[in-house]
């Protein structure tokens, strides 16, 4: 009897031996369609001088094709050089992406962009194209003093034998492109003396050397980034999507420099909203800032949908601790935790796919940013809530005259505020949470302390601020 486990247990393991050497039908058929389905191939511009519009437009294509898992990014690339920080960034992001990269010179790659031409798999040349003369030189044109220029070098050749050590030639020609000094032999034969920097056009980049043969550094040379798409995945076995560098990617390039200012400024009137009756002019003013700053690290590739979306809801708590839970304080911070912490995730570089390590290079930026805005907008406050007292600034910041009455609101300085606190009077308007209320003929300024209160109830005062009286609902008389 104890022999059949053993004789079934033999039995299903001939059966699945079986079905391993000859897979089903159902597997053939899934096996024939991912071998069928078409090759996704990302195109994107680098054009122009090599800043961080590039910079941005990269980042954003880059996480996009890692998310909708692209099998090739495309670098369509004519540019002149431009900064060697973004340079760098650059080749750290295309390294990021496991799919096959490649270049198409069409037509110039010139200094910077010969380094991120040389930080894909593959190079491809327009008939016209041209890569090279590498040098580091300074943004006006002047040459880096030596010693700097040495230390440079070698960083970017270190980079450069990391990314190009499996690609015959490859950090060789590089080297050659960025040190003058260098020369540049295969073999016997010399590629580029010593004393000049080396340029390579089309054909030249398609000379074959070495036994065997191999090309120095082209992969082909193609008419159009079709003919190159028809050559190397076949004509109709692929899909394509175009990038485009758009006036936005400049736009970003200018509110990236200023989004601790942006952050800071929306702040600000975003306090003065709460502190004056209504939805009017400051809730308008901050809602943009803060909008534009989301768009600008969007565009910049690092803010997504859901940080508006932890921002909105952060928003939400916080007006349903001050109109309906006043007091307990749980929903206003988690409400606040949200907002800072939308705001500091908007700026952080997360990469789909990637762990998230939290370092303090990765923090570092963001979180200086983060605290400059906040350091603008209290400032501010404080600046605006001593120095403005009385001016026609404040005037317009509390609203000239109380709606439904025509009497001017009391000056801010007869009689004190301090002197104030303990007395009784009425809403002259609904405190949501801020308002107007009447004491004694006298119209001020003032904030609910727990709530909201409706116009005409009693009030009275328990403590003065740097932007009006704070009061509660009193008992009815």
């Amino acid at each position: 009897m104890r022999s059949i486990p053993l004789l079934v247990l033999l039995w299903i393991t001939a059966v699945t031996a079986d079905a391993l050497e000859r897979p089903s039908s159902d597997n053939a058929a899934v096996a024939t369609a991912l071998q069928s389905a078409p090759t996704s191939v990302v195109v994107i511009p680098i054009n122009e001088a090599i800043d961080k519009a590039n910079l941005f437009i990269l980042r954003r294509a880059l996480k996009q094709a890692i998310s909708d898992q692209v099998d090739c990014v495309i670098l369509d690339m004519d540019t002149p050089g431009g900064r060697l920080d973004v340079t760098l960034d650059m080749m750290e992001m295309l390294a990021r992406f496991e799919g096959q990269t490649a270049t198409y010179v069409n037509v110039d790659a010139i200094s910077a962009g010969s380094f991120i031409a040389a930080a894909t798999e593959s190079i491809y040349f327009a008939p016209t194209g041209k890569m090279g003369a590498s040098a580091v030189i300074q943004s006006g044109g002047a040459e880096v003093p030596e010693t700097a220029a040495m230390k440079i070098e070698s960083y970017l050749r270190a980079n450069l034998r990391a990314l190009t050590e499996d690609i015959p030639y490859r950090a060789d020609v590089l080297r050659a492109m960025l040190d003058a000094d260098f020369e540049f032999k295969i073999g016997d034969e010399v590629i580029k003396p010593a004393g000049e920097l080396l340029t390579l056009t089309a054909k030249e980049a398609m000379q074959r050397y070495g036994e065997p043969p191999q090309a120095l550094l082209a992969s082909g040379i193609y008419e159009s980034m079709d003919a190159l798409l028809d050559a190397r995945f076949g004509a109709g076995s692929y899909t394509v999507r175009y990038y485009e560098i758009t006036y936005s990617e400049s736009l970003a390039k200018w509110m990236n420099t200023f989004a601790p200012a942006l952050m800071g400024i929306g702040l600000l009137f975003l306090f003065l909203e709460f502190k004056t009756p209504g939805f009017g002019l400051f809730g308008g003013l901050g809602i943009a800032c803060i909008a534009i700053f989301f768009t600008s690290q969007y565009i910049a590739g690092l803010a997504g949908n859901e940080v508006i979306l932890f921002f909105i809801l952060g928003v939400l708590l916080v007006l349903l601790e001050l109109f309906f839970f006043p007091g307990t304080l749980i929903a206003a911070l988690s409400g606040l935790a949200l907002i800072f912490g939308s705001l500091l995730w908007a700026m952080i570089d997360l990469w789909p796919n990637e762990g998230i390590d939290f370092n303090a290079d990765l923090l570092f930026e963001p979180a200086l940013n983060l605290l400059l805005a906040l350091l603008m907008a209290i400032v501010g406050a404080v600046l605006l809530g001593r120095f403005f007292q009385g001016s026609l600034f404040e005037r317009l910041l509390v609203l000239e005259r109380v709606v439904g009455s025509t009497e001017p609101a009391a000056a801010s300085t007869s009689p004190s505020r301090a002197s104030l606190v303990g007395q009784l009077g009425h809403a002259v308007t609904d405190l949501y949470p801020s308002g107007r209320i009447e004491l004694a003929g006298q119209r001020y300024e003032a904030r609910s302390e727990l709530g909201p209160i409706a116009h005409g109830a009693a009030v009275r005062v328990v403590s003065e601020s740097d932007f009006g009286l704070v009061v509660v609902e009193a008992p009815a008389a």
